[in-house]
This record gives C-alpha cells, structure tokens and sequence, in this order.
C-alpha cells in the first residue's frame, strides 16, 4: 500500500505537467517558452540531485565519450516528445491531451523491431491488444469532445500528440540500448540529466525562436515553468521511482504501481474543470476516458506475465 500511495502522489504530480501548460496556453503564454523553459530550469535541480549522490562524474565521463549519441537521443525523447506535447495543448483541455499521451503505452511495443535486434525486437501481441483499447479510449474521447466532427486543428493537436507519444519511448529506448553496448550503469537522475543536457542544443533553439515570436517570456510564465519542472521534472520521478524500488523484487506489486499512472487522466480531469474551469467530458469522452484507464490497468498485467516469463519481451 505505501508504494501504491507513493504511485498515486507521482501521477498527481507528473498530471501538473498537462493542466500547467494548458494554463499556459490559455493565458496567452506561447508554448516555445512553456516547453524551453522547464528544461532550463531543470538542469540546476538536476544537477544537484546527481552531484550530490556523487553521480556527476561518472556522467560528465560518458558525455565525453559519447556526446553523439546524447545530443541525438536527448533531443528526440525529450525535445522533440515535449515541444510537441506543450504546442498541443494551445488546441484542447489538459485532459483529452493527458489521455491521448496514452497512445505511449502501444508506441513503446510497435518501436521494438526498430530498435532491437535480440529477442526483444518481437512485437508483444499481448500488449499491442491492450494498446489498442488506448487507442480506441482516445478516439472516442476526441469525438465525443468535438461532437463527432473533429476540425482540423483538432486533427493537428492529435498528430502533434502522436508524435509527441513516439518520441519519448524512442529516445529513452535507444539512449538505453546505447548503455547497454557500452556496459556502462548510469542511474535513472544521471541518465535524466543526460538526456536533459543532450536536449539544450534543441532547447535553445526552440527559445531564440520564441524570443523572435513573442519577446521574452511573462514572470508568470516563468513561475508556472518552475512549477512543471519541480512537479514534474523533480518530484513526481522521485516519488516513482521509490515506489518502482519497493516493489522492484514483486512483480505483481510493481506492476500495481506501474497501473497508477493511468490516474493522471483522471487527475487532470480534475484539476482541469475545479482550477481551470474546463468543460466536462461529454458521455462519449467519458466512455473514452474509462477505456483508457481499463487499457492501461490491463497493460501494466501484460507486464506481470513478461516479468514472470523469462523468455517474454520486456517492455
């Protein structure tokens, strides 16, 4: 039960993410500052959270060696899957974006032959089954929200989601397979800072564009960047990664935990309509939401049978 809780509080924090930038976006915030921003403010927090655990130099080691490799794959699983995602918030409440992010859980299975050449490059039927009732939630919650005629920017928010939903399983898949040929152990906050430090080039970029569009960012653009980026970015990964800990030696345990991030839905449904004032979901999105968290529930026990099933693709 406590690493359940702890699952739950991560959700809720890692859900600040969605009903932030749509805050964001609603106030007329652009999203090239929503999105650079938290990586700015990210890389000190970071930092200190690795030196501290004496993380830093075996880091900065493998950034020498190998910066390629971490300026392509930061780029792709952080800044390509987050500008996406912050843009697509200026089209849609935070929660019909928090349930088509989603799609995650089918992307991270359909890449496996593209990125493996192992056993693991086999597609889990399994999972690709439950992924598809994701899918199938996010469609219905995207019809029922725009009464069953999507218009085309609501066709371009669902692309920019897609893409986002690839993007962040490719890169970290990839930066991992990278590790592994190299046989070097980095933890989850080195590997995080990492990737965070590969993003900047991108990063900075996405800002001197935003500066070209807009000027410079609003003090309260700022405040709530800091927001996601300690809610998120800090304390929503710590809190989840302890609670993958706890349970790391039970599968069905983990696999539990694991299932408690289908709640970011639910939490952004929340937060979305008692802070920002977001319409509810109509019986259609609804119907979607549910079968998005059934979909991600009965995910997270193909995981169990892959984790006990020592032949089984790990996800």
């Amino acid at each position: 039960m406590p690493a359940i809780l702890l699952g739950l509080a991560s959700a809720l924090f890692f859900t600040m993410t969605y009903v932030l930038n749509r805050n964001m976006a609603a106030a007329g915030g652009f999203w090239a500052w929503s999105a650079s921003l938290r990586y700015f403010i990210m890389v000190p927090l970071l930092f200190v959270l690795v030196a501290v655990r004496g993380g830093w130099p075996a880091l900065w080691s493998e950034l020498l060696r190998n910066p390629r490799e971490w300026l392509l794959w930061g780029s792709v699983g952080f800044g390509v899957f987050y500008s996406l995602l912050t843009l697509s918030a200026d089209y849609g409440p935070s929660w019909l974006i928090a349930g088509s992010f989603q799609i995650t859980a089918l992307a991270g299975p359909l890449l496996s032959p593209f990125i493996y050449t192992d056993e693991r490059r086999r597609v889990p039927l399994k999972a690709v089954s439950m992924g598809s009732l994701i899918v199938m939630g996010v469609l219905l919650m995207q019809l029922g929200h725009f009464h069953m005629a999507m218009p085309a920017s609501a066709w371009w928010a669902l692309l920019f989601v897609v893409c986002s939903a690839v993007a962040y399983p490719l890169g970290n898949r990839r930066l991992m397979l990278h590790l592994e040929r190299e046989g070097v152990s980095l933890d989850a906050s080195q590997r995080v800072l990492g990737m965070t430090l590969g993003s900047l080039p991108l990063w900075l970029v996405v800002a001197v564009y935003g500066h070209a569009q807009v000027g410079w960012p609003s003090s309260a653009q700022v405040l709530q960047s800091t927001g996601v980026a300690v809610s998120s970015g800090v304390i929503a990964t710590i809190l989840f990664f302890r609670a993958s800990q706890m349970t790391a030696n039970n599968p069905v345990a983990l696999a539990a935990v694991e299932a408690t991030q289908s709640t970011e839905l639910l939490f952004a449904l929340l937060l979305g309509v008692l802070f920002l004032g977001e319409p509810l979901p109509s019986t259609f999105s609804f119907a979607g939401a549910m079968l998005i968290v059934v979909g991600m529930v009965l995910y997270s026990r193909i995981s169990v049978s892959a984790e006990l099933e020592p032949s089984a693709v790990r996800m």
